[in-house]
């Protein structure tokens, strides 16, 4: 009789531990792992003319993007201020653009443009290097992108400003920035960054700070530093997770920096914003150059119409860029140039997203 007593208590104890150890291994089988690998096919030379673009782009072979970037080398001496960005944005398939209709325009994108534009000068060590942030997540399997565009700017040292919001009830993981026409050498985007579509932050024209976690759009801004242009357009690419994924546990954190410069002619500043503690893993980041304050104040432009974008892509801590194939990636930076004349209180901006492991 206590043998049997003692069989029972045992085969019960037996049952309670079982069962934990498979609640354990359910739990462990739905918890949101990220894995990120950057891709880049490394640098294509040009423009080799004034007043023209080149196209370049990365290719994810497993997993979606959740950004991208790109970083060009411009040489040295005056004609070095002629190298500028003209885009970095998803395409379905490596060169299509999303240019046409607004809201959600793609699924599921597993390719990043770099496009790289000229101005008035041009020297033969310009090029375009593209980077896509290769995600893989079995939570968020699926991703959008979504488009928003507004005409302009078209006057000089004028920006115009467009947010990109992602669906309710998704997550924002990147985005990106275009301009267009090339032909207009003046014309660049100067930010492309994460922010939030409410009051505080006047509804994208504040970026997100450090340290605000689950941004839900992304901005850019287009700077005309010359004027001109009667068809300019700026365009915000919002990178989001996919329609009915419970994303409630899933947490996207923002990291933030902002560094004084360049302000003197033909110079360049860079800063670099990076993942740390429980951020968990890098899976984009954006860029700017601006009159500085860009989390507390709406966005102004630089100092000086010539200011431009060189630089905003995956770096180690240093802000150099990562190789092909890199899978621990925490560092994002962008890299701001400025023109032929100083450029007083201009600052470089730089934000990393940082995607968590678990849920």
């Amino acid at each position: 009789m206590i043998k049997g007593l003692l069989l029972r208590r045992v085969t019960g104890k037996a049952l309670v531990i079982g069962a934990a150890l498979a609640l354990a291994v359910q739990a462990t089988a739905y918890a949101n792992t990220v894995g990120v690998t950057v891709k880049t096919p490394g640098a294509t030379s040009g423009p080799a003319a004034a007043f023209a673009e080149i196209s370049t782009h990365a290719d994810c072979f497993t997993g979606l993007v959740a950004g991208g970037g790109i970083n060009q080398a411009i040489g040295t001496g005056t004609s070095s201020n002629g190298n500028k960005i003209n885009g970095t944005s998803p395409s379905p398939d490596g060169t299509t653009e999303y240019t046409g209709s607004t809201g959600v325009v793609g699924t599921d994108v597993t390719h990043w443009l770099g496009i790289g534009g000229s101005g008035g000068a041009v020297n033969a060590s310009f090029s375009s290097t593209p980077y896509a942030m290769c995600f893989s997540s079995n939570l968020i399997n699926h991703t959008q992108v979504v488009m928003n565009k507004v005409a302009g700017p078209t006057s000089a040292s004028t920006v115009g400003l467009v947010t990109a919001g992602c669906p309710a009830n998704t997550r924002l993981l990147g985005g990106g920035a275009r301009i267009t026409p090339a032909d207009v050498g003046s014309l660049k985007p100067i930010a492309s960054f994460p922010t939030f579509d409410n009051a505080a932050h006047d509804y994208g024209r504040k970026a997100a700070a450090n340290g605000e976690t689950n941004p839900d759009s992304w901005t850019a801004v287009g700077w005309n530093g010359g004027g001109g242009g009667t068809s300019n357009e700026t365009y915000a690419y919002a990178i989001c997770s996919g329609n009915g994924i419970n994303v409630g546990g899933a947490t996207v954190t923002v990291r933030f920096t902002e560094v004084s410069g360049p302000t003197a002619a033909t110079a360049g500043q860079s800063a670099t914003a990076g993942c740390s503690g429980n951020d968990g893993k890098l899976i984009s980041g954006g860029a700017a150059v601006s009159g500085g304050s860009v989390t507390t104040t709406d966005f102004t432009g630089p100092g000086s119409p010539g200011d431009h974008l060189n630089g905003d892509y995956p770096s180690d801590s240093g802000g150099s860029p990562v190789a092909d194939g890199a899978t621990t990636t925490a560092y994002w930076t962008g890299y701001a140039h400025t023109g032929g004349g100083s450029s007083p209180s201009t600052y470089t901006d730089a934000w990393a997203l940082c995607a968590n492991d678990g849920v």
